[in-house]
């Protein structure tokens, strides 16, 4: 479940009665999506419901208790990642664009150097984002 929920970006689920759904997501995004959509609590890994933040939005801290909380700075992360996320894949997108020129290599060999590790670059920290993002994301849902 766990390559899944990392690999996966959609899931189609036979939802019986000839009747067939896509959820964006994994596994578990498909779980929690079919439990929204029928109006029922979403449970946490325990079974439970979530209980409900006290204080407001945030209550100014998060109590880090070793359960799985999120600390405040970790869930300002958690909320900044898809941002980061989307600005590395505008990147990459306009590094592959360039590089497409299949001139670029004789015309600039530098250029075509400096944008080859700039792309490298790219996609790595957009893999390291992407880990973050689904490590916070598991850890809020505990």
């Amino acid at each position: 479940r766990d390559f899944i929920d990392r690999v996966a970006s959609t899931t189609i689920a036979m939802e019986g009665n000839g009747r067939v759904t896509a959820y964006a997501g994994g596994w578990t995004d498909y779980q929690t999506q079919k439990r929204e959509a029928e109006g029922g609590p979403i449970p946490a890994k325990g079974g439970k419901a979530k209980p409900k933040a006290q204080g407001g939005k945030d209550g100014g801290k998060a109590a880090p208790d070793g359960d799985g909380s999120l600390s405040f700075t970790e869930k300002h992360r958690l909320e900044e990642l898809p941002k980061v996320m989307e600005r590395l894949e505008k990147e990459i997108a306009k590094l592959e664009e360039l590089l497409a020129d299949p001139e670029l290599f004789t015309r600039e060999p530098m250029k075509f150097q400096k944008a080859t590790d700039a792309l490298t670059e790219r996609h790595t920290a957009l893999q390291d984002a992407e880990e973050e993002w689904l490590s916070l994301a598991e850890r809020a849902e505990a």
